[in-house]
């Protein structure tokens, strides 16, 4: 949805604005015409979105907050889908393995907001006592580092954070990147709404897509994008809905600064990690 404002789209609420996951969704808006071609096919052939795809440093920014790198591209995966119904579809392929696990994050040069909201964050998956258990660290080596880039609205939209998928040895994605542009989050950050943003790109980092992957438009409004299972399969999780739900933390876009698990992605959470 716009910001009637500014004409720009962003991750999570605003104040009183609706904002959409790391940038704009303008269903009517075309590629970047610095993406070839034969980029977006393989950027589809994986099942993302080839709306608005970006190119940054040796990689594309796809649906938003989602990182692939030109060698993630070139691989032929064997992907495994987890779905919840057909809005409620979480992206599995490699996954976090290894468990028990410890995952160690750490807040790199960042003000104390986001200090708090990685604290945030951590406190409610943890609090779901899953094998993945997150710990903070001031020091020594780290599976996921939170750093900060300064980036204002450009072409139409503003990047709130991004983030990548685990590798294929399964460990998680290393580098969640926030931004301290005071348009992202203004000039005194809410604790809960970056908690809320992080506790997102964590959520991509041990594997999780997009909660309407298969209907952007349920979150996003404009067009519905249905981009198939890119030629994977789907597991279905008993229990879940048939129908949207409103409040999953992995939302594309969303109404809600201080947004959280609600009982479904506790289902697919414990699926993956019970």
């Amino acid at each position: 949805m716009k910001n009637q404002a500014a004409l720009f789209f962003i991750c999570l609420l605003a104040a009183s604005f609706v904002i959409s996951c790391q940038k704009d969704n303008k269903q009517s808006g075309s590629e970047k015409p610095n993406v070839p071609d034969a980029v977006l096919a393989q950027i589809k052939a994986k099942g993302f979105s080839t709306r608005n795809v970006h190119a940054v440093n040796d990689g594309y920014l796809v649906e938003g907050d989602i990182f692939l790198s030109t060698k993630d591209l070139s691989k032929k995966d064997v992907t495994r889908k987890v779905r919840v119904a057909k809005t409620e579809q979480y992206n599995t392929d490699n996954t976090v393995y290894g468990l028990p696990r410890v995952i160690k994050v750490k807040v790199s040069n960042l003000g104390t907001a986001f200090v708090q909201g990685t604290d945030l964050a951590i406190q409610r998956y943890n609090a779901l006592n899953l094998r993945i258990q997150f710990q903070r660290i001031t020091s020594g080596t780290a599976d996921i580092t939170i750093k900060g880039f300064y980036e204002g609205p450009s072409g139409g939209y503003i990047t709130l954070g991004s983030s990548g998928f685990p590798t294929d040895n399964g460990d998680p994605y290393n580098l969640v990147q926030m931004n301290t542009h005071p348009d992202a989050y203004g000039s005194n950050p809410n604790v809960q709404y970056v908690g809320s943003v992080i506790q997102h790109e964590i959520g991509h980092c041990i594997g999780m897509r997009h909660t309407d992957y298969m209907d952007r438009s349920y979150s996003c409004g404009g067009d519905p994008i249905d981009e198939g299972d890119g030629g994977v399969g789907a597991v279905y999780i008993p229990g879940t809905p048939s129908s949207p739900d409103a409040d999953s933390w992995m939302l594309a876009c969303s109404n809600g600064g201080n947004r959280t698990f609600n009982s479904n992605d506790i289902i697919a959470l414990n699926y993956l990690y019970q």
